[in-house]
C-alpha cells in the first residue's frame, strides 16, 4: 500500500478506536485521535481541555477552530510523513473541507475513509457498557447518548456524502467480534 493516510469513522460507540489501535499496529502509522488530545487536556485542566470538557459534557463538539488548529499542528510533525490514521476529525463538513486544505497545504492525499457503521440500538447498548467498564460520564446519561447520535447524524455523517464522490469511503459492517470487524477492514483496504 502506497499512501497510508486514512481517517475512521462512525458514530459514538463504533468501535473506531479499537480498530484503529489494531490498524496502526498493521500498517505502522501514527494514531492521531482528537479525542485522545482533549483527553490530555482535560486531564491537565488546560484551557482547551476546560472547553473540551464543557462542550462534550454536554454531548456538544468542540468548536471548528480549536480543532482544526490542534489537527494542522499535529499533521505537521515529521512522524506522519510515512501516513496516518485520524480518529475523530473530521466531525463535520467544514472540518472535511478544512482537512483538504491542510492535507493540500502538505502536499498530502487521502488514501480512504474507513467508515464502521453500527445501529442506533448498538451504540447505545455498547456506550452503556462502556460507561460500565470504564467510568464515562458521557456514556452513562440516555440523554446525553441521544444527543451525541443525533449529533453524529445532523453534523457528521454527512462528512461520508462529502467524501463519496471522489470514492474514498469504505464501508464496513461493525457488528460482530473486533477480529471480525478488524478483517473487513483490512479486505476493504486491499491488505
Amino acid at each position: 500500500m502506497a499512501d497510508k493516510n486514512f481517517v475512521i469513522f462512525g458514530p459514538p460507540g463504533a468501535g473506531k478506536g479499537t480498530q484503529a489501535a489494531k490498524l496502526v499496529e498493521l500498517i505502522d502509522v501514527p494514531h492521531i485521535s482528537t479525542g485522545d488530545m482533549f483527553r490530555y487536556h482535560i486531564k491537565n485542566n488546560t484551557g482547551l481541555g476546560k472547553t473540551a470538557k464543557e462542550y462534550s459534557n454536554q454531548g456538544k463538539l468542540v468548536p471548528d477552530e480549536v480543532t482544526i488548529a490542534m489537527v494542522r499542528e499535529r499533521l505537521s510533525q515529521d512522524d506522519v510523513k510515512a501516513g496516518f490514521l485520524l480518529d475523530g476529525f473530521p466531525r463535520s463538513v467544514p472540518q472535511a473541507e478544512a482537512l483538504d486544505t491542510i492535507l493540500g497545504d502538505l502536499g498530502i492525499s487521502l488514501t480512504a475513509v474507513i467508515n464502521i457503521a453500527v445501529s442506533d440500538d448498538e451504540i447505545r447498548e455498547r456506550l452503556a457498557k462502556r460507561a460500565d467498564k470504564e467510568g464515562r460520564a458521557d456514556d452513562a446519561d440516555p440523554a446525553v447518548i441521544q444527543n451525541r447520535i443525533d449529533t453524529y447524524k445532523n453534523q457528521s455523517e454527512p462528512c461520508l456524502a462529502y467524501y463519496r464522490p471522489s470514492g474514498a469511503v469504505k464501508d464496513i459492517d461493525g457488528i460482530g467480534s473486533i477480529d471480525e470487524v478488524f478483517e473487513r477492514i483490512t479486505n476493504a483496504l486491499g491488505n
